[in-house]
């Protein structure tokens, strides 16, 4: 068993995906087609936002988002160590600095407590503070009503890195609708609950001037025309067969949701005597990106993850190491308590999820 099983989607929706696949071989426009156009007037009515812009990838989203930000050299974004390295990576690549963060036990996603603790520190310290990328984690929305009233009260802004949350909802509302944050952005990675057949990544904003400069510096900088290059910018372009595909997996993409939240609520009823699992806000939707399991201590998970491999059934470790402890990362500042990560990186472990995992295989992996 695959741990996700994309060629079952695929096989399902075949004939739509190859119509949409062919459709644009038939009319060659590969870089910047309509369907790119397409899919990003679909995604502002999905979520609900002014401009959703399509780049190449989920990084290249977060650093376009990033420099649309106006972040400085050297200023300050806040992070929490327990994600993929993307996160911070793109502050590095716009010459920031990330300050690591630690997560709540329960939900995984940033503490805001611990984010308290870290903007305290770094006024200590004298750190230009800028903003705070909260990260939506196994598809599950960050607390965004206590990080915003942090930010607030230090004058910070606020982005939402949803690359495993599109579609998750807080107090209601769409993350990437950008109610709760000041810039939001996603990954179409294959794995994850939204994702195309290769990379491809997406900005969402409520502000003209923002979405004006993302579109420009996606495409080189580009002013009125393809030679006129009024900024610095990069080539990040959404590939319009990844937006051709996307636009048909949109259609499908409710019912997964749905789908993957009801093999989440058979993972938690079979699991929930032996193993800590997932918790989170009665007001707030998961898209399940990851269904992850916490065990007491690191030999227990060992064994369970044994258990599960001598039966067939994949697992997988997200994250086998936080990012303040990470080779690359480890000489930026980080709060002074970082221990929840540092225990979650022991103890946890996620079970195969997928909208097409079928009845026998949950009962399978249940018992």
């Amino acid at each position: 068993m695959p741990f996700i099983n994309l060629l079952r989607q695929y096989q399902r929706h075949k004939a739509d995906i190859d119509h949409a696949i062919h459709a644009v071989l038939d009319h060659g426009q590969y870089i910047h087609g309509p369907e790119v156009k397409m899919l990003e007037e679909q995604l502002q009515q999905f979520l609900g936002v002014k401009h959703a812009i399509g780049c190449a990838n989920g990084t290249d989203a977060l650093v376009l988002a990033l420099k649309a930000l106006h972040l400085q050299p050297n200023d300050v974004v806040f992070v929490p160590s327990l994600t993929f390295v993307a996160t911070a990576e793109a502050v590095v690549l716009c010459g920031g600095i990330p300050f690591f963060v630690d997560i709540d036990p329960y939900t995984y996603n940033l503490d805001p407590n611990s984010l308290k603790a870290a903007v305290q520190m770094a006024k200590q310290q004298s750190l230009p503070i800028a903003g705070v990328i909260a990260v939506d984690l196994f598809g599950l929305a960050a607390d965004y009503t206590a990080i915003q009233a942090v930010a607030k009260e230090n004058h910070l802004w606020v982005m939402a890195d949803s690359a495993q949350g599109f579609g998750a909802t807080h107090n209601g509302r769409l993350v990437g609708s950008c109610q709760d944050c000041t810039i939001a952005t996603t990954s179409f990675f294959p794995a994850k609950p939204l994702g195309c057949y290769g990379d491809g990544g997406a900005v969402f904003t409520n502000d003209d001037e923002m979405a004006d400069l993302i579109r420009s510096i996606r495409v080189h900088g580009q002013g009125q025309e393809k030679y006129d290059n009024i900024r610095i910018g990069q080539n990040s372009r959404l590939d319009t067969i990844q937006a051709a595909i996307l636009i048909e997996k949109l259609k499908i993409f409710p019912e997964e949701v749905t789908l993957r939240n009801q093999i989440a609520k058979r993972y938690t009823e079979a699991f929930r005597n032996r193993y800590k699992v997932p918790i989170h806000p009665s007001k707030d939707t998961c898209v399940w990106a990851q269904y992850t399991l916490q065990t007491t201590d690191r030999s227990t998970r060992d064994q369970a993850m044994k258990a599960f491999a001598d039966r067939g059934f994949p697992t997988g470790i997200y994250y086998p190491k936080p990012l303040h402890l990470q080779t690359g990362y480890q000489h930026f500042p980080h709060t002074s308590n970082v221990s929840v990560c540092e225990r979650m990186t022991q103890t946890v472990f996620s079970l195969p999820m997928s909208p097409y995992l079928t009845e026998k295989e949950v009962e399978e992996i249940c018992s």
